[in-house]
């Protein structure tokens, strides 16, 4: 078993094969990456991650390399970013599908993990059968059999429960071909404890974006209101929590905008596949990325009622109690000010040792809660981490608190 790519979802991927009796290879363009993993190590983190990696590699089963091996089964599992242009990059899992093109054997079965504009799957069959005319290779729609199999099983996992919904989620499996997917399911099957529901590749590439996109209009929604509030002079917190009182009704909570790898990005490759009939969704996306601005503009205005005044910023990551920064509208938020106000801000984040590298020569300082409670004169809550869940009335006395999460409600 191959896992091409030993990020937030290859590596854990790859350490619960492992677990489950596999021997996985875990693939990677990075050396380090590769030698921290072989040394039994994690470089990222994520609960009970480390220790699956530790035993793994202590049992043999789990190896890395920069190189791609022979194998059964191959799973992609590589970024898919967005260009400038909000358009979908798949071109790491081109080059994933030429590593392995190859290696591949009769009998063997690439599976497609990353998140995937609708086609990408048909686009790795492609690459693979230009490189191997020797391989039968499968095409979409056909009921013809090949020498090997293409599936697409998207990730479905919440950051910081990653390892445990690997097995207990259902996972939707779809195939090339209806016998690409039966192959499929005979890997995943022997982890994960959850259902495996087989359909064709084009479905399960759409649930992928639908399930992201389903959450980012909803939270779209909130966050609108809560400028809507802030306009008309009311506590959005209140507004939420009785109309959540309606039987039908569950508003989800607005924050300063919308992060992570998944929820931020995924609507953009509906978008970019359907971009007249995604008039919802590319609405969606605007307003999200819009409250981040409106965010830092409600920061800078607290900064301009207090002359020389520091403000403390409480979070950088995407989500609470998580060491994942991508696309975070609070690192974007606090990125931004820095470069105009370096000097009077100061960032607490408990799951970072150093700010990020955008921050350097901005003058911004990485402190302590108790430092910053002490300095401030401004506190704003862009995390709800649970390092800042103790907080009390009292310990923000005389500040200017600005709560984009609704911590100090809860």
């Amino acid at each position: 078993m191959a896992v091409v790519g030993l990020g937030y979802i290859g590596l854990p991927t790859a350490a619960v094969m492992a677990s489950a009796g596999w021997n996985v290879c875990g693939v990677d363009v990075s050396e380090k990456v590769v030698e921290t993993v072989n040394a039994g190590g994690v470089h990222i983190e994520e609960r009970d991650l480390d220790r699956l990696v530790r035993e793994a590699t202590e049992s043999g089963r789990l190896t890395a390399s920069t190189e791609v091996p022979t194998a059964h089964f191959y799973m992609i599992a590589v970024p898919t970013p967005l260009t400038g242009e909000n358009t979908p990059d798949i071109s790491y899992v081109e080059a994933a599908a030429r590593a392995i093109a190859p290696r591949i054997l009769p009998g063997a079965c690439v599976i497609v993990e990353s998140t995937s504009p609708v086609g990408t799957t048909e686009r790795v069959a492609q690459i693979i059968a230009e490189m191997r005319p020797d391989l039968t290779v499968p095409v979409y729609g056909s009921q013809q059999g090949g020498d090997i199999a293409l599936a697409y099983c998207p990730e479905r996992v919440l950051p910081g429960k990653i390892v445990r919904e690997l097995v207990q989620n259902d996972r939707v499996i779809g195939g090339i071909t209806p016998a690409c997917a039966e192959r499929a399911v005979a890997l995943y099957s022997s982890f994960v404890e959850g259902d495996c529901l087989t359909t064709n590749a084009r479905v399960a590439e759409t649930v992928k974006l639908v399930e992201n996109s389903f959450r980012d209009v909803n939270i779209a929604f909130a966050n609108e209101l809560s400028v809507i509030a802030d306009d008309l002079g009311v506590d959005v917190w209140d507004v939420i929590a009785l109309a959540n009182r309606h039987p039908r009704v569950n508003v989800l909570q607005p924050g300063p905008g919308v992060g992570g790898h998944c929820i931020a990005v995924d609507p953009w490759f509906l978008v970019s596949g359907s971009p007249k009939a995604a008039r919802l969704i590319r609405t969606a996306r605007e307003v999200n990325d819009f409250k981040a601005n409106y965010t830092e503009r409600r920061v800078r205005g607290l900064l301009d009622a207090v002359p020389g005044g520091k403000v403390a910023l409480l979070g950088l990551a995407f989500k609470p109690d998580i060491d994942d920064f991508r696309e975070s509208p609070a690192l974007e938020i606090a990125l931004s000010l820095a470069k105009t106000r370096g000097q009077r801000i100061m960032v607490v984040e408990p799951f970072a040792e150093e700010l990020p590298q955008g921050f350097a020569g901005t003058g911004a300082e990485l402190v302590t809660l108790d430092h910053a409670l002490q300095s401030a004169e401004i506190v704003v809550v862009l995390v709800d981490h649970t390092a800042f869940k103790h907080l009390l009335p009292a310990d923000l006395a005389g500040k200017l608190v600005f709560d984009t999460r609704g911590m100090l409600k809860k």
